[in-house]
């Protein structure tokens, strides 16, 4: 059956194509499996809950008619404005809230360490989020917020406070009058999610969804969004415009389990790494298996302008396919600031493929954390995810990078890549093979990261790892370090070797980081024979005291057949190898005719040097939860597919491309 909503009716209908409803609620009311939804053009200021879930083979479906043209908003106009001094004022009665007033409700909890200061309300002009001040006297003034990655925009501010039932607004438009231009506030948490768990196999396609109060979502806490399936399994979220959340956009997380929501923040009594252990094994209780949650498909979304990030999930994520969207200026106010923010931002991304998406002017472009078993990480093109360098740090910020793999146990493949920032890979992890990547940028945390001392005791972080393409907890361990694979990369010391100054979370605190790109953080490590050799495999009754610390050590490494340019170090070990360290490498990334273009010299370089064709076969299987490098069905991967999708012959060359590139590659369409 198919059900009509539009917006711009004359009346209220029965969702007949005659007479439309509304309101897209109303059809969510009623939508059964197989049913249809066509929401015309128009703005919807709801909050959409799904009532009833789909079947896999008869999906509910909800679709703008005209792509983008329905727009699903959090948000309110916020009218009558007058000149108070030299900004302008409005005020609103509390009624509009509800039982949730965005401008009293602070963005707090576990993992965030910015302070407790903004709130999940925001101001828009003409779709532009505006940033919050402390004071009157703040927005009066107009200053550069020194911590923004747009610093003239930083002067557009609000500040709100209450008196009485109702909420009084101040804002600086810096000379735009908001009684002739849009200027709307966000009211509800969310846009389009069900407040109930299990509404599984729902389509979403084509809708502009904007401007929600979202609070932070940290994993073991519920993490609301404006769009997502809580909780279910089989969501298809496609061709849909995606931004101005206040933390996120896409939900693929956690329920809320009272017991441990946000357990940290309210009971400080267990520490942060145990409430996530606590999380992971509750999980298991309250349905996380693979037959009941994920299995989502996330594509061809435009997702921007997030202050938390793109898309989020704890352990609601696994299983799905996040492909070929574009992301891009993820928490550049830097008005927020903990351990979840990035454009991609996962817990326990078991058997997840993101692969084709265009990710930059992130924060941080990819981060899987915790559990990234069976991740497949290819195809994708990331640049420009770094903090400029006007930019001050914000204290509880976090550090840039394309992509950041932390405690996990693998395996996490990372393969036909594009990575052009300042660091590729932050790897506080164990269990990652890379293959034919372009890497620009340099790996940091290598063998750190993990573990933390506490009053001079090592307090280790053990994390679990799972049944090979299941859900189940197989086992917790510890990171070792070490059991990463890089074949047939190509290395580039695209920005400068100096070693960087980082401030941590306390403001007297700084640490160096790596930006000598290459392999050679791995020196030390040994290789499969050298490690191998420690147990004494043919000994029928081997020495298990003899034997203990190497169970302790860090584990080999495989390190053939990469490419290294201008200045770029490869790992001692590595036999097969192109070095060239003296020659200019090109690498420019240009628009041109509405396409992207990677303009480079890199196979005028390479010329002849060629490498193995990689397989399952030749990257093994990862350690601890010793389950190959594969896909989800069990499956072997043959590396014979290239960025662009072409095909690989039996002449391999290093990096993303099946054949040498000429001056000019376009790269996206």
């Amino acid at each position: 059956m198919k059900y009509y909503v539009d917006a711009n009716a004359v009346l209220d209908g029965n969702g007949t194509k005659e007479k439309p409803f509304k309101r897209i609620q109303q059809a969510a009311d009623v939508a059964l499996p197989g049913d249809e939804v066509l929401v015309a053009p128009g703005v919807y200021r709801e909050y959409v809950s799904p009532v009833h879930a789909g079947e896999e083979n008869a999906r509910i479906t909800y679709t703008s008619t005209t792509p983008l043209g329905a727009v699903i908003t959090g948000a309110e106009e916020l009218k009558n404005w007058v000149p108070y001094e030299t900004i302008w004022t409005t005020s609103v009665d509390n009624s509009v809230f509800g039982d949730f007033n965005p401008y009293t409700t602070f963005v707090y909890g576990d993992w965030y360490f910015a302070g407790k200061t903004k709130h999940t309300g925001a101001i828009y002009l003409n779709d532009k989020m505006l940033y919050e001040a402390a004071s009157i006297e703040e927005v009066i003034a107009g200053q550069v917020y020194p911590c923004s990655w747009e610093p003239e925009a930083s002067r557009l501010k609000w500040f709100a406070k209450q008196e009485g039932n109702r909420t009084v607004f101040y804002a600086n438009f810096m000379g735009a009058d908001p009684n002739q231009e849009t200027v709307e506030m966000n009211v509800r948490e969310q846009c389009f999610v069900p407040r109930e768990t299990g509404i599984g196999y729902i389509t979403v396609h084509g809708f502009t969804i904007t401007k929600a109060a979202t609070n932070w979502a940290p994993p073991a806490a519920y993490q609301n969004c404006m769009i997502g399936p809580h909780w279910s399994k089989g969501w298809i979220i496609e061709d849909c415009d995606i931004s101005n959340s206040k933390c996120s956009g896409i939900g693929l997380g956690k329920y809320l389990d009272p017991e441990n929501n946000h357990y940290f923040t309210y009971k400080h009594v267990k520490s942060p790494t145990q409430m996530e252990r606590d999380a992971v094994c509750r999980g298991q209780y309250h349905g996380w298996v693979k037959e009941k949650v994920g299995s989502h498909i996330i594509r061809r979304n435009n997702i921007h302008h997030c202050e938390q990030g793109g898309i989020i999930g704890r352990m609601g994520c696994v299983f799905s396919i996040i492909e070929d969207n574009h992301i891009h200026h993820i928490n550049n106010m830097m008005e927020l600031g903990g351990a979840e923010i990035s454009g991609i931002k996962l817990h326990a991304a078991i058997d997840v493929i993101m692969r084709r998406n265009h990710i930059h002017d992130c924060t941080m472009g990819i981060w899987t954390d915790w559990e990234a078993q069976g991740t497949r990480i290819s195809q994708n093109l990331l640049y420009n995810n770094q903090k400029p360098d006007f930019a001050e740090p914000l204290k509880g910020g976090m550090m840039s990078q394309d992509i950041f793999v932390e405690v996990g146990h693998g395996p996490t493949l990372i393969d036909n890549n594009i990575l052009l920032s300042e660091v590729s890979l932050r790897m506080a992890t164990e269990g990652v093979a890379m293959v034919h990547n372009l890497i620009c940028g340099a790996f940091t945390c290598v063998g750190s990261g993990c573990d933390s001392m506490v009053e001079g005791n090592l307090r280790q972080r053990y994390t679990p790892y799972h049944i090979p393409h299941r859900t189940e907890v197989m086992g917790f361990m510890t990171i070792l370090h070490g059991d990463d694979r890089f074949y047939n990369n190509i290395f580039v010391q695209r920005w400068p070797a100096d070693e960087v100054s980082i401030r941590s979370d306390s403001e007297d605190v700084f640490y160096t980081e790596n930006r000598q790109v290459g392999t050679h953080v791995f020196d030390e490590y040994p290789t499969y024979e050298e490690w191998i050799s420690y147990f004494d495999m043919d000994s029928d009754v081997p020495d298990m005291k003899k034997i203990e610390p190497y169970h302790f050590r860090s584990l080999p490494v495989w390190v053939d057949g990469n490419a290294y340019l201008a200045g770029s170090l490869s790992c001692r070990k590595e036999a097969h190898k192109f070095v060239d360290s003296d020659s200019a490498v090109r690498i420019d990334l240009k628009e041109q005719d509405g396409k992207l273009v990677l303009e480079t010299n890199l196979y005028d370089l390479i010329k002849d040097f060629r490498v193995q064709m990689i397989s399952s076969d030749t990257l093994g299987m990862a350690f601890e939860p010793e389950e190959r490098f594969e896909n989800p069905d069990g499956s072997d991967i043959l590396f014979n597919t290239d960025y662009l999708g072409n095909h690989r012959d039996t002449t391999v060359i290093p990096g993303p491309f099946a054949v040498a590139a000429d001056d000019q590659v376009v790269i996206e369409l």
